[in-house]
């Protein structure tokens, strides 16, 4: 195992600034950098530092990590925007990774959530890019997330024991509850199909035309990987981008949004490391 240290990184983004924590292996780095890019209003540490774990982790194995703030979040200047804006930073990054290791031969892009989502999105634009780690990618709609509520909420709630202990105790809403349902279904009866140009078709288009290695990791006991296992088993697009080759579907029945569980988040990283591992970059 190699040992590594850390150091805060700034790089500039147009005119603004951003700052990362380069996480560097003292010795023999491997020709394979990793960038992460965070999702949600999270900054580079990530929820219960799950970021500094999994970059520390992929750092004693060889790898040169970045983790940052992109613009509007954390430390880094700018306002703030959303993931559908992120293409300058996700730039800016590997720019920043690679003059940093210029003997790099490729980067893989690490995304949460809608980090995962701008990492597709970015995915056409940039042959540095040696592959693509998604973790519970997130493809919102309104239909979309009222489905996986359905589907995959209230099944689930029948077999807890909690809820029927609030059923016999008489402490359960059944009329809130009836409420709630009817209109979750009556949301997702109206489809979810995304317009052209929409966020969603501008993922599908950077997934489907990505013909590096793709990891794509989905947690049994989250909303939106759930919405996006049912988008892939409903769209055919979404499904034949799923289903190529190059595509390895993990999945972790018992791990939650961001692997909370110390044992989920072992069993993720050491999944990314594995993979890493056999794309054999040189």
């Amino acid at each position: 195992m190699n040992l590594l240290h850390e150091k805060a990184l700034v790089f500039d983004c147009a005119a603004d600034r951003l700052f990362g924590i380069l996480h560097v292996p003292s010795s023999n780095p491997r020709p394979l950098g990793v960038v992460i890019v965070v999702g949600g209003p999270q900054y580079r540490v990530g929820s219960h530092r799950q970021f500094v774990v999994m970059a520390r982790a992929l750092a004693a194995a060889g790898y040169p990590v970045l983790r940052f703030d992109h613009r509007g979040i954390g430390d880094s200047d700018g306002a703030s925007r959303s993931f559908e804006e992120l293409d300058q930073d996700v730039r800016a990054a590997l720019d920043a990774l690679h003059g940093e290791f210029p003997r790099l031969r490729g980067t893989v892009i690490f995304g949460l959530c809608d980090g995962a989502s701008a990492a597709l999105m970015y995915s056409r634009q940039d042959p540095r890019l040696a592959g693509l780690i998604l973790a519970n990618p997130w493809v919102h709609s309104e239909a979309g997330a009222a489905k996986a509520y359905v589907k995959h909420y209230y099944g689930r709630r029948l077999l807890q024991p909690g809820f029927w202990r609030k059923v016999i105790s008489g402490e359960f809403d059944a009329a809130g509850s009836l409420r709630d349902l009817f209109a979750k279904l009556r949301i997702s009866a109206k489809g979810s199909s995304a317009p052209r140009g929409s966020f969603r078709e501008r993922m599908l288009a950077g997934f489907a035309a990505f013909a590096g290695p793709v990891l794509v990791q989905v947690s049994g006991r989250d909303l939106t990987a759930a919405e996006f296992v049912d988008l892939c088993q409903s769209d055919a697009r979404w499904r034949a981008a799923l289903d190529r080759r190059n595509v390895v579907l993990r999945r972790y029945e018992d791990a939650d949004h961001t692997f909370a569980a110390a044992g989920a988040l072992t069993t993720a990283v050491a999944d990314c490391t594995a993979w890493l591992d056999a794309l054999h970059v040189r």
